[in-house]
């Protein structure tokens, strides 16, 4: 069984888009939502297809999505498990989606394996964005040992975001390159305001906006971003025992791999229970 679910931070600015009415069992499950990011709309959408569904459906489907939510005024980013092993060239499925994703300038991420199990190793996770709007990104496997499946985590770094309900602090990097610079355009500045001027007032006037001038552009404020724990349910408990899930999930013992499967039941009961506590 698939399906999709979407969580934001709670202090982010976002809107649900209902996508229920294209999505069929197996076939193509599919959720979004629309954030405004400072002066940017970014809709994310997560979609989940199945092994056994029907890929013409899939497609059709998929692209009737992409037609709903692509507008100039809004980036997509398109994320799920496709089931579509992009580690090795298949020459049924992959290009077919490909090539639909690229009408609309989307190019897939993720080129490394999503999913471990025994001697299987594959990417059928995947994250697709439109590298001309998202040029600066990073991505990288998350093992959590939540599931047989890694998470994926991107990274774009030239979107920021602004939390609600928050006031950002801003500060001033001084360091020997700002410094050299600094100095480097306080020589280039001629100063002939300054000297050619007979007024006390306005002399200073000039010196102290031409001085704060290249100052401001040599050290360039910067947001500083404060770190804080919003996983607080994540116990020492919990830590541990993903990480004795991550030991054994590949291992080919039968008893260990039967025992694991309902301690994995008991440790989602735990991570549910923790949550609420959190609440």
């Amino acid at each position: 069984m698939g399906g999709v679910c979407i969580f934001v931070n709670k202090n982010l600015n976002f809107m649900y888009i209902d996508l229920r009415k294209f999505s069929h069992e197996q076939d193509i499950e599919a959720g979004a939502i629309k954030l405004s990011v400072n002066s940017l709309n970014i809709c994310i959408v997560s979609i989940y297809r199945a092994p056994s569904g029907n890929f013409a459906h899939f497609l059709d489907k998929l692209e009737m999505i992409l037609n709903l939510l692509h507008s100039n005024n809004t980036q997509l980013i398109i994320c799920g498990d496709i089931n579509i092993n992009y580690l090795v060239e298949n020459k049924k499925k992959k290009p077919l989606l490909d090539s639909l994703l690229a009408s609309y300038n989307f190019t897939s991420t993720v080129y490394f394996p999503t999913r471990i199990q025994n001697n299987s190793v594959t990417a059928i996770d995947n994250i697709f964005i439109n590298v001309s709007n998202f040029d600066d990104y990073i991505i990288s496997p998350l093992v959590n040992g939540l599931s047989d499946h890694d998470a994926q985590l991107i990274r774009i770094n030239d979107i920021n975001i602004k939390i609600l309900n928050n006031t950002p602090h801003y500060i001033r990097n001084i360091d020997k390159h700002g410094l050299d610079d600094f100095k480097i355009k306080l020589s280039l500045e001629t100063w002939d305001n300054i000297f050619d001027n007979n007024d006390v007032n306005s002399t200073y006037n000039s010196f102290l906006n031409t001085s704060l001038r290249v100052f401001y552009s040599s050290f360039p404020l910067k947001k500083l971003i404060t770190k804080t724990n919003g996983n607080a349910w994540v116990t020492m408990g919990i830590r541990t025992s993903c990480k004795l899930y991550l030991l054994c999930k590949n291992s080919n013992d039968f008893l260990l791999n039967n025992c694991y499967k309902l301690y994995c039941k008991i440790l989602s009961n735990v991570i549910r229970k923790a949550k609420k506590l959190k609440k």
